[in-house]
């Protein structure tokens, strides 16, 4: 079984800021500027509003609500008006999902999506991010695949799946949907969980970048991340001296800036599986 820490979300580059969280402590990863996708922002919601308004105010009207909307993940049923077969979904193209697949990513393999995410209020009829705040890497979501389904025209997608951005215009090579099952199940523990889904809260346990650091790639991780002896690290951080002990029960990480997927065979990791279980349990 392997774990993918995929990078998903508005950044620097894609949207142009970080991700809210809100006052109550929920947060929200913002689907990326898509021209392709017939989706768009207004047509989104998140309990039960439309995400336009808030697109609009955090990016300053660079993003409008009438823009395109890569919903992808798309983890959450009320989110959009879809068919009843509906199941959450992700997709991955191009270099990204090359390596997905020289790492061999497949059924039963468990994505934990991150994202940039920074402090918002509502003020004078409008949001904007809090002044002071900064903005973290943290963990938003999952998805356990149960089927894989490449847009490669060798066999018939599922239909209620053409609604997804990655069946319109010009994708790259390789071109893949994910499709979670309605449970995850880690068979190292018996574990029976949603298949897909997001977190309610941004607690202090979903956040990557450590509390006291001023960039967003230095990590603070449970210690059973660390590569000791001759297994193979996180995927795109094989260089040892991005890691570093920081007592018996954390490790830091210099985490890549780029690269989206980055994976771990929990089969050589299986001391970190309760904390993947105590993630999906929260």
């Amino acid at each position: 079984m392997r774990l993918i820490l995929s990078r998903k979300g508005f950044d620097s580059s894609a949207g142009g800021c970080p991700n809210p969280v809100f006052p109550d402590g929920s947060a929200l990863s913002l689907p990326i500027p898509d021209s392709q996708s017939p989706i768009r922002y207004e047509h989104v919601k998140h309990k039960g509003e439309s995400i336009g308004k808030l697109v609009e105010d955090l990016t300053a009207g660079k993003v409008s609500r009438h823009d395109g909307a890569h919903l992808d993940p798309d983890l959450v049923h009320a989110a959009y008006e879809r068919s009843p077969d509906w199941k959450p979904i992700l997709g991955q193209h191009g270099q990204a999902q090359s390596h997905l697949m020289k790492q061999g990513v497949g059924e039963g393999d468990l994505f934990l999506f991150f994202a940039v995410f920074r402090s918002v209020e509502y003020l004078k009829g409008g949001w904007r991010f809090v002044p002071g705040t900064r903005p973290f890497h943290g963990l938003w979501g999952w998805l356990q695949v149960a089927e894989v389904v490449p847009l490669d025209g060798r066999r018939e997608p599922p239909g209620w799946t053409t609604y997804h951005s990655h069946h319109y215009g010009t994708r790259g090579v390789h071109n893949t949907l994910y499709l979670s099952g309605e449970d995850a199940s880690l068979r190292s523990t018996g574990s029976s969980l949603a298949g897909a889904g997001v977190f309610r809260q941004m607690l202090p346990e979903h956040r990557l970048t450590h509390p006291a650091a001023t960039r967003l790639t230095e990590w603070l991780l449970p210690a059973a991340f660390y590569p000791s002896g001759e297994r193979p690290p996180l995927s795109y951080h094989h260089n040892r001296e991005r890691w570093h002990r920081c007592g018996d029960y954390t490790c830091s990480l210099r985490s890549a800036a780029r690269g989206q997927e980055f994976v771990l065979d929990l089969d050589l990791y299986p001391e970190l599986v309760p904390w993947v279980v105590g993630l999906l349990q929260a």
